[in-house]
């Protein structure tokens, strides 16, 4: 290829890795095209471009931006780098139209990646990027680039075809980005040798909720970390791929300096993802048996990950179904709604809601994000690729936020927008218990659903999510596990403390009293349900629990209902009640000014004949 024609570079997936590409091919003067199904991600970086910070500080504005990959194909570009996970690769490459000539360039971890793209592109056609650099999610544009450890490696796996890695390394080379074109052969050897390094850390820092620089902290872990690579280095020789003498030294003295950070694996089987495990310590494991090696060790990181995988996806989806099953839809999975739609905005304390339903009431779309966003962006940015994607024509905000929230068209109270909205599930007379982040209510409806009366705790912060995180943080309790503990205990005694700085206080002493972390977590529920029954509750009338922390903690239902001797109800989805109840009463404002627009003209007409 000529070096005097633009460059055609399409990059799949704007992770860390996607967008570090993106950027520096950008500046090395390629026509970058990028696609992510993440309208929310893509919105954000069409608006503000992509921000790298920290070792390297760049700035880029990317013009072509897709949301599929059949949008990307079409445009059929020279270079298409795939920087996704490897459980994703097929279903980008069924999208492969039969006349695309791209070239397909992996920048992905693993060993034998790269084969999925050859199966269906050809050898001549596919190359592996080996990096050597990392980066976090600072925002959905903006990547803390962790470190780099130049340099790259890129080859294709037809030698014939060199010359194609050679031009990409030039690409990065000039803008910093060190790149070394190496042959298929050096490509396997520096392949095994990154997963190595990942596969010795990486799992062990997701079960043990370690960063490197903790998990290489302790002579026990550093122990266990060296067997782990002494088990792949002998699979490796099997290969016959050669490492220096000191090699494994040489590994351990790179992941002392890896940083305070979570490994990309880690951070997948942490917030309950599916994992790359079959790439990493799998492959080993696969390859040890071709050569009838024991990999003991990677074999048991390989199983424990799945375990823990495995748990994550069932507890997703086994959940008792409830009062509602609303659809709820991912924005790149969307289906056209039923006319016009509404937005709702609840403007939590910790997190804000968003719902969004069509004319007919129905849920289109549901999304969650924290409120104290550090770039204080992500609100407006949702809202935008909402209205990209739905034909929103009014909105609503409530919660704490919603009278400095100008982007909506109305505000109105929580109060309300949760009786309307537990009113669509629980019509008539009901309690409405609301556990929120700061607060706890209780709202009152008549008979007709609307507010009669609530009321507040009394108690600054005691009893609500925050208290909750705070004190299970103290106690040492996994908080997704504190309903299944306190589930298995028999302990009555609850905490004394109203506030939680004495609560914390209150919480040693039964830890050095040697209580079980299950009556920690047991006595922690019952200080909150006690609190709870003291509030004003209509004793004939149902109760109907709603907000984040009923979401995220099961056994305080079992605990009300045993403590106030009667059923309660909790509504499905229950965070997103309050935002369902404003998106109603966007929709009833159009509906009642159409209504009044129309009696007006229709009295006008009137006093015309």
């Amino acid at each position: 290829m000529s070096n005097k024609q633009k460059i055609k570079a399409g990059i799949i997936g704007m992770g860390p890795v996607g967008m570090i590409l993106a950027v520096h091919l950008q500046e090395s003067g390629c026509d970058v095209l990028i696609c992510d199904n993440d309208r929310i991600k893509i919105n954000q970086i069409k608006n503000e471009g992509i921000k790298l910070e920290n070792i390297i500080q760049k700035r880029e504005k990317i013009e072509h931006i897709y949301s599929s990959t059949s949008e990307l194909f079409e445009q059929n570009p020279d270079y298409v780098f795939i920087a996704l996970k490897s459980y994703q690769v097929e279903g980008v490459l069924k999208d492969l139209p039969e006349a695309n000539t791209s070239i397909f360039i992996s920048a992905q971890n693993g060993i034998d990646i790269e084969n999925l793209i050859s199966e269906k592109v050809g050898a001549a056609r596919t190359m592996r990027l080996v990096i050597n650099f990392a980066g976090n999610l600072l925002s959905p544009n903006c990547v803390k680039v962790t470190f780099f450890n130049p340099p790259n490696y890129l080859a294709c796996l037809d030698d014939n075809n060199k010359g194609d890695s050679e031009t990409i390394s030039e690409l990065f080379n000039k803008v910093g980005l060190q790149t070394k074109a190496i042959t298929s052969f050096e490509l396997t050897r520096c392949a095994w040798e990154k997963t190595i390094l990942n596969a010795s850390l990486s799992p062990l820092c997701g079960i043990g909720r370690f960063t490197m620089a903790e998990a290489m902290a302790f002579p026990d872990t550093i122990e266990l970390v060296e067997q782990i690579i002494e088990e792949a280095v002998e699979v490796a020789e099997a290969e016959k791929i050669r490492f220096p003498d000191d090699f494994i030294r040489i590994c351990l003295r790179y992941l002392k300096n890896g940083g305070n950070h979570y490994p990309s694996l880690a951070g997948d089987l942490m917030n309950n993802r599916q994992t790359e495990i079959d790439y990493m310590n799998g492959k080993i494991v696969e390859y040890g048996r071709k050569h009838y090696i024991r990999t003991s060790l990677n074999l048991s990181m390989v199983n424990m990950v799945k375990a823990m995988t495995h748990k994550s996806l069932l507890s997703q989806f086994s959940s008792t179904p409830s009062i509602s099953q609303k659809p709820i839809l991912n924005i790149q999975n969307k289906v056209n709604p039923k006319g016009s739609c509404f937005l709702g905005i609840d403007l939590g304390s910790a997190y804000t809601k968003l719902t969004v339903i069509d004319e007919n009431k129905n849920i289109v779309f549901r999304y969650t994000l924290k409120t104290l966003n550090r770039d204080k962006i992500a609100s407006r940015h949702i809202i935008n690729a909402i209205h990209e994607e739905f034909p929103v024509k009014y909105s609503c905000a409530t919660g704490y936020g919603r009278k400095t929230f100008t982007d909506a068209d109305i505000a109105k109270t929580e109060i309300n927008c949760a009786a309307i909205g537990a009113n669509e599930f629980v019509p008539g007379e009901k309690n409405i218990l609301d556990i929120g982040g700061e607060d706890i209510k209780m709202i009152h409806c008549d008979t007709q659903g609307r507010v009669e009366n609530f009321y507040l705790n009394d108690k600054c912060a005691a009893g609500t999510g925050a208290f909750l995180i705070e004190i299970a943080e103290r106690a040492g309790i996994d908080i997704n596990e504190m309903s299944r503990l306190a589930a298995q205990s028999e302990y009555k005694q609850e905490l004394n403390s109203f506030c939680t700085v004495f609560a914390k206080t209150e919480i040693m002493k039964w830890i050095f009293d040697g209580q079980p972390i299950e009556n920690l977590a047991k006595g922690i529920y019952l200080s909150i349900g006690n609190r709870i029954a003291k509030m004003r509750i209509h004793p004939s009338t149902p109760i109907v629990i709603i907000g984040g922390v009923i979401a995220h903690h099961p056994y305080l239902k079992t605990l009300l209902e045993e403590k106030l001797g009667k059923q309660i109800v909790v509504l499905d989805q229950p965070q997103h009640i309050v935002s369902f109840g404003a998106a109603l009463t966007a929709r009833e404002h159009v509906l009642t000014q159409t209504i009044h627009e129309q009696f007006s003209e229709s009295r006008n007409i009137n006093q015309k004949l």
